[in-house]
């Protein structure tokens, strides 16, 4: 039965193109965006995933910034006090000479404090965006340890944990410490490896910081504190290659950790992308395809529109 009201072929043919081009705002969309999951409409599943660790790449990308900032400041500190343990033992080297009866200690203490002012400098200017691990201030009586952000991490439960990487410069219970320098303002009770209060074999307090040889005699007692100063500095010579080699450690774990984050972060978007990339190989394929289809939807439906006007045709 022919229909002026209905056409059957017409509707079929119509609803065809449709389809057709509904695939074509799809493919051109992911063919534009790069995405086959760009909202959460395409899939929500796959859109919530990806979401989420694009954003805890983020995080990631912070750390990292942060694990730079911590080698840097790890970097600094070991650079200052490995050009400390040249200058102490320079000043070693002084007072050994000064052991030497009859030598003008005067002139060897004019060395030595030209050494010791150079050591304030080189603590005081080891310092990167703020920090300086080569200066302490134990008033407090505590511990004091810096945490380098190096890590963010999220369980099955959707809980996040932010990693630190910490690095102790002062130990309250032992006294032991990495730093030169201790503000503290109570002179007995100073940490710093170089303003420390020692006591010389004639019982007088001093500080590899403060030390002075030039009203010393070549009396018994005199050169027998001369030795104390040797032993003191040859003492602390050994803690600062010690506190060298923990800012040493401290600044490989860091580099290591940096390295790890940064593979981690290409991983992730690499997972992400797995997820969510369209193929664009597939969809330029699919593209040709859905054109040649809405072309000939097109023709089909001209076609189908046509034959009711055969209808006319019976009433000439």
């Amino acid at each position: 039965m022919s229909s002026i009201n209905t056409n059957i072929a017409a509707n079929s043919a119509l609803q065809a193109l449709t389809q057709t081009q509904k695939g074509m705002v799809e493919t051109q969309s992911r063919i534009a965006t790069g995405y086959r999951v760009a909202t959460a409409q395409d899939n929500a599943a796959y859109w919530s995933i990806a979401t989420t660790m694009r954003s805890d790449n983020g995080a990631l990308s912070t750390v990292k910034d942060a694990l730079g900032l911590g080698s840097a400041t790890a970097d600094v500190a070991y650079t200052g006090i490995n050009n400390s343990i040249k200058l102490l033992d320079q000043i070693k080297q002084k007072l050994v000479a000064a052991r030497e009866p009859g030598v003008d200690r005067t002139k060897i203490q004019s060395d030595i404090s030209a050494l010791q002012n150079q050591l304030q400098s080189t603590a005081d200017t080891a310092s990167f965006s703020g920090q300086n691990w080569l200066k302490i201030d134990s008033t407090a009586g505590t511990d004091i340890t810096k945490a380098i952000v190096s890590s963010f991490s999220r369980d099955s439960s959707n809980a996040v944990t932010v990693g630190t990487i910490s690095v102790s410069l002062y130990t309250a219970s032992s006294g032991d410490t990495t730093a030169l320098y201790d503000a503290n303002t109570t002179a007995s009770a100073k940490a710093g490896l170089l303003d420390k209060q020692q006591t010389a074999t004639s019982g007088a307090t001093y500080t590899i910081a403060s030390l002075d040889i030039h009203s010393l005699t070549d009396s018994t007692a005199d050169l027998a504190d001369l030795d104390s100063y040797i032993s003191t500095v040859d003492s602390t010579i050994s803690k600062m290659t010690a506190a060298a080699t923990t800012f040493g450690s401290v600044k490989s774990r860091i580099d290591l950790q940096k390295t790890f984050v940064s593979d981690l972060m290409t991983t992730v978007d690499t997972g992400v992308g797995q997820l969510v990339d369209a193929d664009m190989n597939e969809e330029s394929t699919k593209l040709q395809a859905l054109q040649t289809k809405q072309s000939l939807g097109i023709q089909s439906l001209s076609i189908a529109n046509q034959s009711s006007q055969s209808i006319l045709r019976l009433f000439q």
